[in-house]
């Protein structure tokens, strides 16, 4: 034996030891079928149909039309149920969307095939071929003529009902998720159709897509506190952007009319049901319009995605039916905060009451100017009970410091939030282009760093001078891909709607 065998054994050895007695019979298996020279992990696999495939195409057959047709496939899926009698066999094998029935028979494989056929465990991946048939109960079923490996699976799968009772495995271990729960596997389905039904519509409308940095010397674009880093070579501090905003802006001023760009944002902040620090968003811009043409820009959008993935106008989210049906309310955030915080609206006119309660329902306690604390109790008392999407218009212009004065109320913002299900869907201003209002409010962010509000903005000089060569009047929006995925695939937890949700290491 040479000293690279002997270091392979004494390394199978080891790992042995750790192995609990299902997974030591899968690794005997696996010792059995090299022994008589298979390929357990093949390059490639020629295949004709998925499994989602064989019964999106043939399920509707009937059994007459199936044996006439005599319809020949190659499928490859993942061992879900063994079911054995005998000389016979059934089997079930699946992909992320559908499951198979497999009809095994020792006189159609012969008996050597149908033997090896007991080295295969749960969870193995296998190659089936034969043709396509109804069992006397009519399931549709492939009688296997052939049959290969594709994958060893060496773990057990967890039992539906049991081992993937534990929610957060199935977050930390999204691939057991994905095999065992089809729904899963139809959530991240929606995702994706999300993306691409966005993309196509903003496409048809005339904007182009981009790309803006994700390390970014400056963050900006948010009220949030950003991710830092350090480049080595250059020497500077980086921070992982908060939002692509200022930059996609920077584009409006270089004459890019309407751009948008699908991004991934990163801010430091607590995780909970609908925050996640590593999120995806859609920001666009779309210059010579203001924020109530965004509005109606927001409902085209969303009836779109609706009647493209579902169907229809409605989306059932928990126990509530939420209607797309334009129009949307529109209602100012003053107004949101004295009809559905439960205080009284004499309250409201004592700045300092405001301030201290507002002050209470936040942890850290930070400092709160009267904009700040409104937004506080809206965000803890109000939100979560605006279930119909809503628009809330007007908020004040201390929390907005990139949006327009409205023309009305010079102390509130051209500005809206997207409510639904409790939720903001969305953000938008009528962008801010007056670059020395631009810096003087970036100067008032500042300073409000310094009395320890690390969300604020920092002074972004380089921006300000995109604006002093000319930003065009340009509405601007962000919408929440994880939450609005959530919305359209009915879940109440943004870590089922993101693959890879961030956990603490156990």
């Amino acid at each position: 034996m040479s000293d690279q065998e002997a270091k392979k054994e004494k390394e199978l050895k080891l790992v042995q030891e750790e192995l609990s007695d299902q997974e030591l019979v899968r690794l005997e298996k696996w010792k059995k079928i090299q022994e008589r020279g298979i390929e357990v992990f093949p390059h490639r696999a020629e295949k004709t149909h998925s499994v989602f495939e064989v019964v999106r195409d043939f399920l509707h057959l009937s059994k007459e039309e199936l044996e006439e047709k005599n319809y020949q496939v190659k499928v490859p899926g993942r061992i879900l149920a063994i079911r054995k009698m005998g000389r016979a066999t059934f089997f079930h094998i699946a992909d992320f969307r559908d499951r198979v029935q497999v009809y095994l028979r020792e006189d159609v494989v012969g008996k050597e095939n149908y033997e090896l056929f007991d080295l295969f465990d749960i969870g193995d991946i296998i190659l089936v071929e034969g043709r396509l048939f109804r069992t006397r109960t009519g399931e549709l079923t492939i009688l296997a003529e052939k049959f290969s490996f594709l994958a060893k699976s060496f773990h057990p799968l967890p039992e539906k009902w049991h081992g993937l009772q534990d929610v957060e495995l199935r977050y930390r271990k999204r691939y057991l998720d994905l095999i065992m729960n089809p729904e899963s596997g139809e959530t991240f389905r929606i995702r994706s159709q999300i993306v691409a039904k966005i993309r196509q519509f903003f496409d048809e409308r005339g904007f182009i897509e981009v790309e803006t940095p994700m390390m970014q010397v400056i963050p900006g674009g948010a009220l949030a506190r950003p991710f830092k880093t350090f480049h080595n070579a250059l020497g500077i501090d980086l921070y992982l952007r908060i939002a692509p905003e200022l930059y996609l802006k920077r584009l409006v001023v270089g004459g890019m009319e309407k751009v948008y760009e699908i991004n991934r944002n990163f801010r430091n902040e607590g995780v909970d049901s609908q925050h996640n620090p590593e999120f995806t968003m859609l920001e666009f811009y779309q210059a010579y319009i203001d924020y109530n043409q965004l509005m109606d820009l927001t409902e085209e959008l969303f009836l779109y995605l609706a009647r493209e993935i579902h169907g229809k106008e409605e989306l059932q989210y928990g126990d509530q039916v939420i209607s797309l049906k334009r129009p949307w309310k529109r209602l100012k955030f003053r107004e949101a905060v004295l009809q559905y915080s439960g205080l009284a609206p004499a309250r409201f006119d004592d700045e300092k009451n405001i301030i201290e309660f507002a002050s209470t329902l936040t942890p850290d306690k930070k400092p709160l100017t009267y904009g700040k604390a409104l937004d506080v109790i809206f965000d803890k008392l109000v939100k979560e009970k605006i279930v119909q999407p809503t628009f809330i218009i007007n908020p004040p212009k201390d929390i907005s410091p990139l949006a327009k004065s409205d023309r009305e109320n010079p102390s509130e913002a051209a500005r809206f939030e997207l409510i639904i299900a409790g939720m903001e869907i969305a953000n938008a201003f009528s962008e801010l282009t007056d670059p020395f209002e631009q810096r003087q409010r970036f100067e008032e962010q500042a300073a409000m760093r310094k009395t320890g509000d690390e969300e604020s903005h920092l002074v972004d000089l380089d921006y300000v001078e995109a604006l002093e060569y000319g930003l065009p009047p340009t509405g601007g929006e962000g919408i929440g891909i994880d939450r609005l995925t959530m919305i359209f695939a009915n879940k109440k937890s943004i870590r089922e709607v993101i693959l890879f949700p961030l956990l603490k290491p156990r």
